[in-house]
């Protein structure tokens, strides 16, 4: 199933971005590792002259860079998104060592978009974008100083990304079979976490007012599971089937 990746269908996906040199740090960082797909979503200032400055020789990235009001627009599309987490949430998302996402990103871009996610200098990502993603990354580092720039943490990842993409052998990690239907994309995923947490509200199994991690322990259930086109087809048929029938009975 996975042969050779391919770096156009790799995306890095900087979020909130509040300094423009950053921006320009991490195109150069990028174009290190020969990937070229920077995505912007809502950067605070940008184009700037400092972004452009930091970028050295990589304002081609710059200037190709695609800019999205929210992270839904810029991943909708995607098979796979791994999001950059620095600490332990209060429910455990799977999480891979850079190594392993450099090996798993290279792979599965051969078959479809990838996406990675960095979050805000001061706060990195938000619980909300977190579960999003199939899976988190974390960056060992010194405990006592943890911190990582922007564009150094980028760095990491990309590099890894290009160790992979120059592996000749077979790489071991999450190898799966063949498989009969394309990954769900991400977009289709979130109408389908949509339409469940209405059928769920509808049922008295969900309430709003008390959820208690229910949508997110739901959310993590089916990331595991990684779903295909056909998986998410049969249960939305089955959702809309429920409220069909619910509706005979509240008439």
């Amino acid at each position: 199933m996975f042969q050779e990746g391919c770096s156009n269908n790799i995306r890095i996906v900087l979020i909130n971005t509040s300094h423009p040199g950053n921006i320009g740090g991490v195109a150069r960082a990028m174009k290190n590792m020969a990937l070229e797909q920077l995505y912007l979503v809502q950067p605070r200032e940008f184009p700037a002259s400092r972004a452009v400055w930091r970028a050295a020789g990589a304002t081609d990235i710059l200037k190709r860079a695609k800019i999205f009001d929210c992270v839904d627009d810029a991943v909708r599309d995607c098979g796979l998104v791994i999001g950059t987490s620095a600490r332990g949430r209060r429910i455990p998302w799977p999480i891979i060592d850079p190594r392993d996402c450099g090996a798993i990103t290279w792979k599965e871009s051969s078959v479809h978009p990838v996406a990675l996610l960095f979050g805000r200098e001061d706060r990195g990502l938000t619980n909300d974008e977190l579960r999003k993603c199939h899976y988190h990354v974390h960056i060992p580092s010194n405990q006592e100083y943890s911190s990582l720039n922007l564009s150094c943490a980028v760095q990491v990842i990309v590099y890894e990304i290009y160790l992979a993409s120059l592996e000749k052998n077979d790489l071991n990690f999450n190898k799966q079979i063949e498989w009969d239907q394309p990954i769900a994309k991400v977009g289709d995923v979130e109408r389908f976490h949509t339409h469940l947490e209405e059928t769920m509200r509808e049922v008295g199994f969900y309430d709003p007012n008390n959820p208690k991690q229910l949508t997110t322990r739901m959310r993590r259930l089916f990331s595991r599971v990684r779903m295909d086109e056909m998986e998410v087809s049969i249960l939305r048929g089955l959702l809309s089937a429920v409220q069909r029938r619910l509706s005979m009975y509240t008439k």
